[in-house]
């Protein structure tokens, strides 16, 4: 247990409420469109555990593949496995549980879910490398974690539609933007290392200028859904909210100032997934 603790301090296992809610949110918008009833017991159950095993799995093997980077940098030398308060072998064992979760979880909710499972393993495999070839590594992330919505949509109906591709991009925007601001930190540290990031490429002044470009795109997707789908005027409020409190996310980091990144970075975000969950449910309440 005290071993397991680290592992989940050290995946920030709290972090999960930034996806989990967007999951929660292509399940119910999902099934209102396609049967138009509520998820049932079950499949709430089998998409939460799903999405647990995924960021589970996804998160201790970016911790394993990025060991010795992390014990490069001085922001992140003490995290678990560069300070020797957990194994790679029991990392491993970690996630190889994190994934079978996540393969009985898709079975037990339709085949379409089944099917999709190598897609959305390569996608939570393969962005830990990116940071090493691509100064997109944020994109990317943003693609994996949008994976949630579309998990949840596929999750509960069986089906894909158009409108999930539009929770998808607003996700993944909305993930690349935040990340962006995040890597802000490390700038130095990755030019140094020959780490790629959009900080370390163009500088900290364009990438929160990038920043806000992400997060434009990702408003304007949630905006677009608005229009064609039934969610109606409390949905948008929601949005509108959203849009708020990117807007205030931005006006706290500036080039010559990063003291709030955190601050701006897991409380801001958190909220806004949450927001997004409520005002969609209520909507469809209403």
């Amino acid at each position: 247990m005290k071993k397991l603790k680290i592992i989940l301090e050290m995946i920030k296992f709290e972090h999960t409420v930034f996806a989990l809610p967007f999951a929660f949110l292509g399940a119910a918008l999902g099934n209102l469109m396609v049967e138009d009833v509520w998820p049932s017991v079950m499949e709430w159950i089998w998409i939460t555990l799903a999405m647990v095993g995924a960021r589970s799995a996804a998160m201790t093997l970016n911790r394993v593949i990025d060991a010795k980077i992390d014990k490069k940098n001085p922001r992140t030398a003490e995290r678990a496995i560069p300070a020797g308060l957990i194994s790679i072998g029991q990392s491993v064992l970690f996630i190889s549980a994190s994934f079978l979760l996540l393969f009985l979880s898709a079975f037990q909710l339709n085949m379409l879910s089944v099917y999709l499972l190598p897609v959305a393993v390569l996608f939570l495999t393969v962005y830990s490398y990116t940071k090493r070839f691509t100064w997109l590594c944020h994109v990317f992330l943003g693609f994996t974690i949008a994976i949630a919505p579309l998990g949840g949509w596929v999750g509960a109906t069986g089906t894909l539609q158009g409108e999930a591709f539009l929770l998808f991009i607003a996700v993944a925007f909305w993930t690349a933007g935040f990340d962006v601001i995040y890597a802000t930190q490390d700038k130095e540290h990755d030019q140094q290392e020959g780490i790629y990031s959009i900080p370390a490429r163009f500088g900290v002044t364009k990438a929160l200028y990038m920043s806000r470009s992400f997060h434009t795109i990702s408003l304007l997707a949630l905006l677009t859904l608005h229009f064609v789908s039934p969610l109606s005027a409390f949905y948008l409020a929601g949005v509108i909210i959203a849009g708020l409190i990117m807007t205030y996310e931005h006006s706290m980091v500036k080039p010559n100032d990063l003291s709030k990144v955190g601050v701006a970075f897991f409380p801001m975000n958190g909220i806004i997934s949450v927001v997004m969950l409520i005002f969609t449910i209520g909507d469809m309440l209403l």
